[in-house]
């Protein structure tokens, strides 16, 4: 039934308790994001417990991006057909059953099933959580709001390396699921109790071929991308991943213009902020992936570190990003995003530019001072600029505002995760093709900070585009939804 005739007035929220809902979105985000970086750590330990390859491993996180990045765009259609309630506790539902599942796995299949059911859980909820705070609060509170939130976001990565390290040397892998258990029920009891229903419900028409080409389209574009940081660029599969994922996404952009319903509407892009944020949250996310990738890399390869030890060396960068996450989104209210994203761009590309410098006799001092100058500057740009994109959007185009947003940091993670390692994969090679003594161990750290260096120059000029776009922010105005309507 086409139902797009429907009221789709917005509720009257003016009486509604904000703080529980949100404390529900914050539980429900944490337990996600915890135990999507939990498990990176623990590699070594499930390659000996199931005796397969690195290759064979790396699907638990290439099909858990590939997952989110599927789904997450389909979430802006999903979001007019559900309620807020049925779509978050549906989601935390999915996130413990695969929980469950991988903690019991006694074959390797079983627990890439269950890492797939936790990414059903994580792609729904991610996008519903950021489409809940735009609804519930007006736009001058907003980034108090999308603070709070990147205060989880922020802090559950930093805390999840160094709290596998310490369970894993205490137990075995299994305790990295059978503790986020408990959480994962606590938060959907919370849930069950204080989430309230805050979405509007217009049911629009199903475009199943939609669906198709934009499963394809960016499925394949971030599996070919995954692919390329592990067999290469001039790898048939990366090649023709990417061929295919490219011509899916622009008949899936082609049919989403002519559509008058569209899964995803990109008339979102109409609107100057939103594009602009959209392109610099590109760029700034490969930014931060370059380090996020190469610098465990380096503590463990280079300086000879454990799991645990490079964890608790970026532990302090993580808990202060996630600190001032709030900071940023009150200052953000107060004085506009100008104030904050322009010098935290800049202090981004101050820091990539000190990582350029390091190499195996660097102090962990001086890393831990340049990952907090860095964490700092990303805190200053990633929340303020995104609430910013997002407040120039009407009522209407809020889940695909945050479904737009959302897939293009899937996107841009799988393409910095291939582009980096793929530059200091290069460097190192070519540095130890002109070694005396390729074999020396010496030597093949030297190879690996060489194309480490590489990388990371990549990555400064990465972040001085990010800088350039960043001059262009300004403070931004909700239309309002009539206004939309008569557009």
């Amino acid at each position: 039934m086409n139902t797009a005739s429907l009221d789709t007035a917005p509720k009257d929220l003016s009486g509604i308790k904000r703080g529980p809902i949100v404390a529900a979105l914050i539980i429900g985000a944490f337990v996600a994001i915890l135990n999507e970086t939990l498990l990176n750590i623990a590699f070594p330990d499930l390659m000996k417990e199931f005796d397969i390859s690195y290759a064979t491993i790396q699907w638990l996180s290439t099909a858990y991006m590939l997952v989110v990045g599927i789904l997450v765009p389909i979430t802006a259609l999903l979001q007019q057909w559900f309620t807020t309630r049925q779509m978050f506790l549906s989601a935390m539902i999915l996130f413990l059953v695969g929980t469950i599942v991988c903690g019991t796995a006694t074959v390797f299949p079983a627990l890439l099933v269950g890492r797939v059911i936790q990414a059903l859980g994580t792609g729904l909820m991610l996008p519903v959580m950021m489409n809940t705070i735009l609804v519930i609060f007006p736009p001058e509170k907003r980034g108090g709001a999308m603070g709070m939130i990147g205060l989880v976001i922020m802090s559950a990565p930093a805390i999840g390396p160094t709290l596998s390290g310490l369970i894993i040397e205490s137990f075995n892998w299994r305790w990295l699921f059978f503790l986020v258990i408990p959480l994962a029920i606590f938060s959907i009891l919370f849930a069950a109790v204080y989430l309230k229903n805050v979405s509007d419900i217009t049911r629009p028409k199903v475009d199943l071929l939609s669906i198709l080409l934009s499963s394809i389209g960016f499925g394949g574009l971030i599996y070919g991308f995954s692919k390329a940081g592990e067999d290469g660029w001039d790898s048939p599969v990366v090649i023709w991943s990417i061929v295919v994922g490219a011509i899916a996404l622009l008949l899936f952009i082609v049919k989403q213009l002519m559509s008058s319903q569209p899964l995803l509407d990109l008339r979102a892009f109409k609107y100057p902020m939103f594009s602009l944020v959209a392109l610099l949250m590109l760029v700034m996310m490969m930014t931060l992936f370059s380090t996020m990738i190469l610098l465990p890399l380096f503590l463990q390869n280079a300086l000879g570190k454990t799991a645990l030890a490079a964890g608790l060396i970026l532990l302090p960068g993580g808990i202060i990003n996630g600190l001032m996450a709030p900071v940023s989104g009150v200052l953000f209210d107060k004085f506009g995003p100008r104030v904050l994203v322009i010098p935290g761009l800049a202090i981004t590309a101050a820091s990539v530019w000190m990582f350029t410098g390091i190499d195996e006799l660097t102090s962990i001092g001086y890393i831990i001072f340049i990952h907090i100058v860095l964490l700092i500057g990303v805190s200053m740009v990633m929340m303020p600029a995104q609430t910013t994109a997002l407040n120039q959007l009407p009522r209407p185009l809020y889940p695909h505002g945050t479904a737009i947003m959302n897939t293009l940091q899937q996107v841009a993670g799988a393409i910095g995760t291939a582009l980096f390692i793929s530059i200091m994969s290069s460097g190192s090679k070519k540095y130890l093709e002109s070694s005396a003594d390729p074999a020396s161990p010496l030597e093949q750290v030297k190879g690996f900070v060489s194309g480490m260096h590489s990388a990371f120059l990549v990555g400064l000029i990465i972040a001085f585009i990010a800088l350039g776009l960043g001059l262009f922010i300004r403070r931004t105005k909700a239309p309002d939804v009539e206004e939309k309507r008569a557009a």
